[in-house]
């Protein structure tokens, strides 16, 4: 099988269930996003793959580049086809919240903003955060057209708060020292 097929040579793409749509639509607009977030996502990985008291971690970000598959295909549905793509449980949600708030208790609560960086390996987690939270964006105005199911929804904005807890934690891991913003 050829990886190119020249259908995309005049700007239209096709979703799941065959519907050809421009590039620039919103949906593939957010799934775009969303594997721009899981390249990032293996790239942080990558950086904590041969540190041994962070394997927790690689197996959570593992399962996480899993997710963002699925997320994709979600976001990938035209207006046939979504039958095919399985919907986010609600016991994917809990999950990410029952690892920040394991993360979390093992850190200094503060009452400032941070301020990202100290550590590449902290750089990386701030940038998944942010483009989860473009994802997130992305999928919002979606769902302003066209319903997308709540527990995608839900799960990139715990998602985003996972990055965000995981940059915390790295910095401890590290001894970076953590800027918190003063204004």
């Amino acid at each position: 099988m050829k990886i190119y097929t020249k259908g995309g040579d005049k700007g239209m793409t096709s979703l799941i269930g065959g519907e050809r749509v421009f590039k620039t639509d919103l949906r593939v607009e957010a799934y775009g996003t969303v594997d721009e977030l899981s390249a990032y996502v293996a790239l942080l990985t990558d950086y904590l793959r041969d540190d041994k008291a962070l394997q927790e971690y690689v197996a959570e970000l593992n399962t996480i580049a899993s997710r963002l598959m699925n997320v994709q295909a979600i976001l990938a549905c035209g207006q046939s086809g979504c039958e095919k793509v399985k919907p986010l449980e609600e016991s994917c949600i809990r999950w990410l919240e029952e690892r920040i708030d394991a993360m979390q208790a093992q850190l200094p609560t503060i009452d400032k903003f941070t301020i990202p960086g100290g550590d590449i390996r902290v750089s990386y987690c701030n940038i998944c955060r942010t483009v989860c939270r473009r994802a997130e964006r992305a999928a919002l105005r979606i769902d302003g057209e066209q319903e997308v199911e709540h527990n995608t929804m839900a799960w990139l904005n715990r998602l985003s708060d996972y990055f965000y807890v995981l940059s915390r934690r790295l910095t401890a891991h590290y001894q970076v020292e953590e800027t918190l913003w003063i204004p």
